[in-house]
């Protein structure tokens, strides 16, 4: 794979693109380069990566046989990027983005706009799929913020 361009569309070899990061030889530098890192990812059946580069607070909520489970079963096509949101407030960013698969024979796509958020220097993904704090709880990304007035106004 190495030689191969990566999974994640950028036209990029995959050792000048994800696989840095993917081997923890370095950070995202960017949400826009997690996010194409987590799609190399689940191509590459890399689920500790999956889950690593969650949320903390969010992390024992993934079920990682399931993951792995749809990374393996999917016929991964392609993705777009369609938009990446920098800075939303001091330590937000979005990415719109496309992502091509065949699931059963049969075609999908998946268009998200993805929240991230950093903290402790670090990119991470505010998964949406997995039970949130309500808005008047504690944030999940460990601002000390409420939920509703840090992560959760991203996913509202």
């Amino acid at each position: 794979m190495s030689a191969e361009n990566c999974p994640c569309g950028s036209g990029k070899k995959y050792d000048d693109c994800c696989r840095p990061l993917h081997q923890s030889e370095r950070l995202p530098e960017t949400a826009e380069a997690l996010m194409r890192s987590r799609y190399s990812a689940y191509v590459l059946q890399k689920i500790d990566y999956i889950v690593e580069t969650t949320v903390p607070a969010q992390q024992h909520l993934l079920n990682r046989a399931d993951l792995a489970a749809w990374s393996r079963e999917t016929r991964w096509l392609g993705l777009e990027v369609l938009r990446h949101i920098p800075k939303i407030g001091k330590h937000h960013a979005q990415v719109e983005f496309c992502a091509r698969f065949a699931e059963g024979g049969e075609v999908c796509e998946h268009h998200e706009l993805s929240a991230f958020v950093q903290a402790d220097g670090r990119w991470y993904f505010i998964d949406p799929t997995v039970p949130l704090p309500t808005m008047k709880q504690p944030c999940i990304c460990g601002s000390g913020k409420k939920f509703k007035a840090c992560c959760g106004g991203l996913l509202g």
